[in-house]
């Protein structure tokens, strides 16, 4: 390539103004995208680097009619990014620069494939190097990012269906499950709990760990106030307050009664019974009340209680209207719909994972499930698929598990702080992060908001990171957001998404947010503190692939007409015991 047919005609701190003067002497050795060297007149071996953003089309007056035409020349728009100096031990690129020195040296060069190597590579060592893609515009560039800076951090993957977001994410989190920096057999000490709400990923991750609504087990004692509050109470009741204050007060009485000599709170993780709460939320919703015995409960058996509990608990009692000393209790007849409404939570066969056999259960075989340390199949990967789980509980469902792998994180290392700051980091990956943490203020939300908005801000110092994936990224809470360091942005063509995440996106990126609109599926940019310089990728193909490819439509539509059986369909819709959904 003939350097001396370009020619800086423009220069700023952050640009050059690039003239290609014979554009015929050049046969698509570059493009948009391109990276280019400026040489530095005064300093030999170091270069100022930038990007082509875009170009445009001079047309060269010319007055002679008769004079031979001429073909326009061309204006590249750089960006730049650095200064790349070479060393005795190679090339080291820094970041940033302020123009370059007068006067301009015009002996421009597109950089070769190893010296864009050397870029990407600049302050990696090998047990930081993670890569699952290449640059767009040289395929053979592959483009390492920071492992530790990517995952110690909370990062966001966003890109509208069809973009390759899964595959995005399968993929990369694959080139994490399966690096080694030691010699050794079996797995790695990855942790990752997918929070999945299509069902698209077990197909990805074939030794996974995975537990679906038939599968999964929450002691529905481990839930703190809010979550049990979500679960049970129907807030827009005018006594409400009533219903929480006396449910959370059963609940501590309760808890207190089943755990002899622990300190007890109300969000304290120890088993409680549902069936002697609601018995005793039965009773005093029951109860009358005698006014010559000290205003004392007394059921038709004449049985005078001293004390509500733990009687109330014990068992479900009659009370009768024996004489005109017997009146209605401070709560009777308050609690009608408040009990159908805990009778039909508990006795919801869909509800069974929350209800049903959790009696035996411990906060660690709980713990134990999510991580991954089942016995005889431990995992780095465990998806949790939530498209078992009714949309009433989905909220309280991802809170729960969000809150007690963050609280296992925190008491971890309390128990480490003499010896490390962590021996088992936890990334939790929330697909479809606006059903979970969107921007509203509604109630049902609240939970889970309330538990990842907690890890957002505090998970990083107990070794737990997020991984936030959208579709609608302009649907997803601010707060979550704003505290994610990396981006992997695919192809948006919401202008609210794009406008959305260019306030968000914590570098300079330039022109590169134009051009999400218009990127082909597998496409992204990469930006963040993990990366570099900003880069338009290309990712690497999965081998394992998720559950997301797009049906054919108009192929299927053309092909012969099929017969559906569709007894077989409904009895896999129809709750059963032996079905595995």
């Amino acid at each position: 390539m003939n350097s001396e047919n370009f020619k800086i005609v423009s220069v700023s701190s952050d640009a050059l103004i690039i003239e290609i003067v014979d554009p015929s002497k050049f046969s698509g050795e570059f493009s948009i995208g391109s990276y280019v060297g400026v040489p530095c007149r005064e300093h030999a071996g170091q270069h100022v680097v930038g990007v082509i953003d875009n170009y445009k089309v001079k047309d060269h007056y010319i007055s002679d009619f008769n004079a031979p035409a001429r073909s326009p020349s061309f204006l590249l728009d750089v960006k730049l990014i650095g200064m790349l100096h070479e060393t005795d031990t190679g090339m080291i690129f820094k970041r940033g620069g302020h123009g370059i020195p007068l006067p301009p040296n015009n002996s421009i060069r597109i950089l070769e494939s190893n010296e864009l190597d050397e870029i990407y590579s600049t302050d990696l060592t090998k047990k930081d190097k993670l890569t699952f893609s290449s640059l767009v515009n040289s395929h053979n560039t592959r483009v390492p990012i920071n492992g530790n800076k990517f995952f110690n951090k909370h990062f966001a993957i966003v890109g509208s269906t069809g973009s390759g977001k899964s595959h995005t994410v399968a993929k990369l989190l694959q080139a994490a499950t399966d690096s080694k920096h030691e010699s050794f057999d079996g797995l790695n000490n990855s942790h990752i709990v997918i929070f999945d709400i299509h069902g698209e990923y077990k197909s990805a991750f074939p030794g996974c760990n995975y537990l679906n609504s038939e599968k999964l087990k929450i002691p529905y004692w481990l839930f703190d106030g809010d979550e049990l509050s979500e679960l049970f109470i129907e807030s827009s009741e005018n006594n409400s307050y009533n219903q929480v204050s006396q449910f959370r007060h059963a609940v501590i009485e309760n808890k207190k009664s089943h755990n002899k000599g622990k300190k007890v709170f109300f969000d304290s993780p120890l088993r409680f019974d549902i069936h002697e709460v609601i018995r005793y939320v039965k009773n005093i919703n029951a109860e009358l009340v005698n006014k010559k015995k000290s205003r004392k409960p007394e059921d038709k058996d004449n049985k005078v209680f001293e004390s509500r509990i733990p009687e109330y608990f014990n068992e479900e009692y009659e009370f009768d209207k024996l004489t005109a000393d017997f009146v209605n209790g401070p709560y009777t007849g308050e609690f009608e719909r408040f009990l159908m409404r805990l009778d039909n939570t508990i006795s919801n066969s869909r509800l069974d994972f929350l209800f049903k056999d959790v009696d035996e259960l411990t906060i660690e075989g709980v713990l134990q499930q999510f991580l991954g340390y089942q016995e005889n199949k431990e995992a780095n990967v465990t998806i949790i698929d939530l498209s078992g789980i009714p949309f009433e509980v989905l909220s309280i469902t991802v809170s729960l598990i969000s809150r007690i792998l963050f609280e296992f994180g925190y008491y971890y290392k309390r128990l480490l702080s003499e010896v490390s700051d962590c021996e088992t980091p936890i990334l939790l990956v929330y697909e479809e992060a606006h059903k979970y943490v969107p921007r509203s203020d509604l109630t049902r939300y609240r939970a889970s908001k309330n538990a990842i908005e907690r890890i957002a801000k505090e998970g990083r110092k107990y070794g737990v990171t997020l991984a936030i994936v959208s579709q609608r990224p302009s649907e997803v809470s601010e707060t979550i957001f704003s505290q994610c360091s990396n981006f992997i942005a695919m192809r948006l063509t919401n202008p609210d998404d794009q406008s959305y995440v260019r306030k968000l996106l914590p570098d300079t990126s330039g022109d590169l947010i134009s051009n999400l609109p218009t990127l082909q599926s597998g496409e992204a940019l990469i930006i963040g503190d993990a990366i570099i310089i900003p880069s338009m990728v290309k990712i690497d193909k999965c081998i394992t692939k998720p559950n997301s490819v797009d049906i054919e439509f108009f192929t299927k539509w053309s092909e012969n007409w099929k017969t559906v059986k569709f007894e077989n369909i409904t009895e896999l819709w129809k709750p059963s015991d032996n079905v595995e959904l």
